[in-house]
């Protein structure tokens, strides 16, 4: 069973690699210091453009993306973006008036984007917002339909089913593939590259728990895992999101929750596994763990590459949580020939 496990995982980590592109809208009111409307592009986990109404352009993230668009590009989508930016502010106020809410902090996104594998040819995608942190309204491209997961949304479906699903369906289904191979021709080198995790043990003090930390490896694909004494430990192991990191690569964490005196009586394991090449093994031991009590500033670093971070994961996590409530994904796609997304539709009162 040990080896099937060991062939089943082998096979996850070095299967043809599916590539995705997507784009994700979020529209604040009510958040001190946060931006109104954040837009983030994303190609394979690497955010390659940016736009926020206080910065009021779009703007490239990685190099290798430049090359990929025409000479205007930025300009056409940063106009494109503004419209956007327009209908989810008129939206958030639609919104807040069918859910009888008045003032407080509230946020409206959307998430839209297509998958590619490159072995197989298989495509895959979703349309989809949220509203305060949960579902609001979806495409289903097998029946060309909006779905609506509450009764504020009837509304919404009534008048976006017909001809704005049809175009919907052909814009994600087609044009969105068509960019992400676009993308993924220009920036093979970056984003087939395989970068190593460096894995850390961590805790705050002497009663927290011991946290297996894994950061700065790309792609995004890795698996944590704690063993006892050699077998695989699935009790008092909580095993985090991957994160993204500001440089374009990613972190997770394994928190190991036993005490102190069961971990000097069995042998704990860290088992880090990543294609970037064989599998990381770290034996927890006293000497091993870093502590702020020790006076290392290893968690301070950690915290910081969290922060970076803390514009993209604001935008995603809200969307996160949408996609684990159980709501079916739709098959869609994203990316125009002359721009860089669809453009928004309102809600209409």
């Amino acid at each position: 069973m040990k080896i099937l496990i060991i062939f089943i995982i082998g096979i996850h980590l070095t299967a043809g690699v599916i590539h995705s592109h997507s784009y994700i809208y979020t529209g604040t009111s009510g958040i001190p210091g946060f931006p109104e409307f954040v837009s983030v592009g994303l190609v394979d986990g690497q955010e390659v453009n940016y736009y926020d109404n206080n910065l009021m352009e779009m703007i490239p993230k990685q190099e290798w993306v430049k090359g990929a668009v025409d000479a205007d590009f930025w300009k056409r989508n940063t106009q494109n973006i503004i419209g956007t930016q327009q209908v989810f502010k008129a939206g958030i106020s639609i919104l807040k008036e069918r859910f009888n809410q008045t003032g407080g902090i509230h946020t409206f996104q959307q998430m839209y984007g297509c998958k590619w594998d490159d072995e197989t040819g298989a495509t895959d995608g979703y349309r989809q917002f949220g509203y305060d942190g949960a579902d609001f309204i979806s495409l289903d491209l097998k029946s060309t339909s909006y779905v609506a997961p509450v009764p504020q949304a009837l509304i919404t479906k009534q008048k976006w089913d017909g001809a704005d699903a049809e175009y919907r369906k052909n814009y994600l289904t087609k044009e969105c593939i068509d960019w992400l191979k676009k993308y993924v021709r220009y920036g093979k080198i970056s984003l087939e590259r395989k970068v190593p995790p460096q894995v850390s043990l961590l805790q705050t003090d002497s009663s927290s728990p011991v946290v297996c930390h894994a950061t700065g490896f790309y792609p995004d694909k890795v698996m944590i895992s704690w063993q006892k004494d050699g077998q695989d430990l699935h009790e008092d192991v909580d095993v985090g999101e991957t994160l993204p990191n500001q440089d374009g690569t990613f972190q997770k964490r394994a928190e190991l929750n036993t005490a102190s005196d069961e971990r000097k009586k069995n042998q704990f394991t860290c088992v880090v596994e990543h294609k970037s090449g064989d599998p990381i093994h770290m034996i927890l031991t006293e000497e091993k763990i870093r502590t702020n009590s020790a006076g290392n500033n290893l968690l301070i670093i950690v915290a910081g590459l969290v922060v970076a971070a803390l514009v993209l994961i604001a935008v995603v996590v809200v969307m996160v949580v949408k996609r684990r409530s159980g709501y079916k994904k739709a098959n869609q796609s994203d990316a125009g020939s002359n721009s860089s997304g669809a453009a928004a539709q309102p809600l209409h009162a």
